[in-house]
């Protein structure tokens, strides 16, 4: 098999595995995502040439950053990573329009700037907005524009990052996390997966490996249906899944969804 292809075969021995021995895809032991994304993360294609991994930071918030103070709970990016060296690592989705999650911490009461960006593998803006953060801890999402301009290519990775800004006029006190996604191409047999699947999709996105529709998917399935159990249990597990279950028990406290 070509060092050229997507998925090498050890990749793809360790999903047929996962899949093959769980009755449900959402038994997953703590380690299984961050497992797949340490072995994807160095580019393995030829679209992908070997510039660097595409690693981001996970944590921020934990070390003071220009007048930031120190905060007890860390700014999380909710993506696998390593908990090691606080990486953040290269995740999928097969939306033109993700959303990105973020868990924001217990913040003094006059932080309330926020900012996401989302830029091309080169640096440059493809979308930038300010966000005023809610007044408790908890997660977030920030869904893409569905606007052409700002729809993710197939087989391109993007850098985003979210900003949260201790001092407005200063720039440089700041917190942030960064990670990177990469829109895949559905498959048929994906496609017919995701259908038979109604509403709890997010069952074949973790089969499938697809981290940021996963997340989406079950977290407004949990907070729309804040009674149904099963999507607060299978949101720990998933968040177990990348090392963050302390932060599972936190509310899904905002979805921003911006105009176009």
């Amino acid at each position: 098999m070509s060092k050229n292809q997507l998925f090498p075969k050890q990749i793809k021995l360790t999903l047929i595995t996962l899949i093959l021995t769980l009755t449900n895809p959402l038994q997953v032991h703590a380690q299984s995502f961050t497992n797949v994304y340490i072995k994807q993360n160095k580019p393995t294609d030829q679209q992908f040439p070997d510039d660097g991994d595409p690693d981001g930071r996970r944590r921020g918030g934990a070390s003071r950053r220009g007048d930031c103070p120190n905060l007890k709970t860390p700014l999380t990016a909710l993506v696998p990573g390593e908990e090691t060296n606080n990486k953040s690592f290269l995740a999928t989705t097969i939306s033109e329009y993700p959303s990105f999650w973020v868990y924001i911490p217990q913040l003094a009461s006059d932080i309330r700037s926020g900012e996401f960006v989302l830029q091309d593998r080169e640096g440059n803006d493809i979308w930038r907005t300010p966000i005023t953060l809610p007044g408790k801890p908890g997660a977030i999402s920030v869904k893409l524009p569905q606007n052409p301009q700002y729809a993710l290519k197939p087989n391109l990775r993007y850098h985003w990052f979210f900003n949260i800004y201790c001092n407005p006029t200063q720039k440089n006190s700041v917190y942030f996390v960064d990670a990177w996604v990469r829109r895949v191409t559905i498959t048929s047999q994906l496609q017919q997966q995701l259908n038979n699947a109604k509403s709890q999709k997010y069952k074949v996105y973790i089969a499938n490996n697809i981290w940021y529709d996963a997340i989406t998917n079950l977290g407004e399935l949990r907070r729309n249906n804040s009674g149904v159990s099963v999507f607060v249990e299978d949101w720990t597990k998933l968040l177990k899944s990348v090392n963050l279950s302390e932060l599972a028990p936190a509310p899904i406290v905002q979805i921003y969804t911006p105009n176009k």
